[in-house]
């Protein structure tokens, strides 16, 4: 009997990892035949590549068109509702009207979207962590997502707070005991890797003409350019 709930629970368990892993590795596939939309603050201009498109579309920022959608219906399981943003432009030569839409799981998150991009095209705001950085792990040296850099400033925060008294022991090995328990840097790690992998994805996706829109020729007015 332990042998057959052994092999059981090892097939069901590969079973859920491949439907978890699922949608992320359709997420990959699809970034490959995607080009990213890309915000130049530099140029004041924003690259699209429609679906379907390999050729890319130069619009500048002042004519996109941006709005906030909220459908609310009722089904026999009760009330749902549902939150997205879109981003509208006219093709600058045919103008043809093209429009993007993607669903928020909240209206506040809607809205926060357009304007962390606002943001950085208007406020020359690079990062999010320059907004708000909650657990303050962020150097100002640190790529933005939380990879083991964030791991060793925690620890060495944790360090710094017990030896000024603001942290007791049992705080210090409940700590430790829930970063091995949850596999140390492994996660943080992994986000690493994923990032790798989606950044040499969108590189081998962008069309010619925009990577060449997007490098930097110098400077205007004393700023740096920044593609995102």
């Amino acid at each position: 009997m332990f042998d057959y709930a052994f092999w059981i629970a090892v097939w069901a368990g590969l079973f859920g990892f491949f439907m978890l892993s699922l949608p992320r590795w359709l997420a990959y596939g699809k970034l490959k035949k995607v080009a990213p939309t890309r915000f130049n603050r530099q140029r004041r201009e924003v690259c699209f590549v429609p679906e379907g498109q390999k050729e890319p579309i130069f619009v500048p920022w002042e004519e996109l068109v941006a709005w906030v959608t909220e459908a609310q219906g009722a089904t026999e399981y009760g009330v749902q509702r549902q939150y997205g943003l879109g981003i509208g432009f006219y093709h600058p030569e045919t103008g043809e009207k093209y429009t993007l839409e993607f669903e928020t799981p909240g209206l506040p998150l809607a809205i926060s979207s357009w304007e962390a991009i606002r943001a950085y095209m208007e406020y020359e705001v690079h990062t999010l962590k320059e907004i708000q950085d909650p657990l303050e792990l962020q150097g100002p040296d640190d790529p933005p997502w939380e990879g083991v850099h964030v791991f060793r400033n925690a620890r060495k925060r944790l360090h710094d707070e017990y030896r000024e008294g603001k942290r007791g022991m049992f705080y210090l090995v409940g700590w430790y005991l829930y970063h091995f328990v949850t596999f140390w840097t492994i996660p943080n790690r992994l986000v690493e890797w994923e990032v790798k992998n989606i950044k040499r994805m969108s590189r081998k996706t962008l069309p010619r003409a925009m990577s060449e829109w997007s490098e930097h020729f110098g400077k205007i007015s004393g700023q740096s350019p920044v593609t995102n």
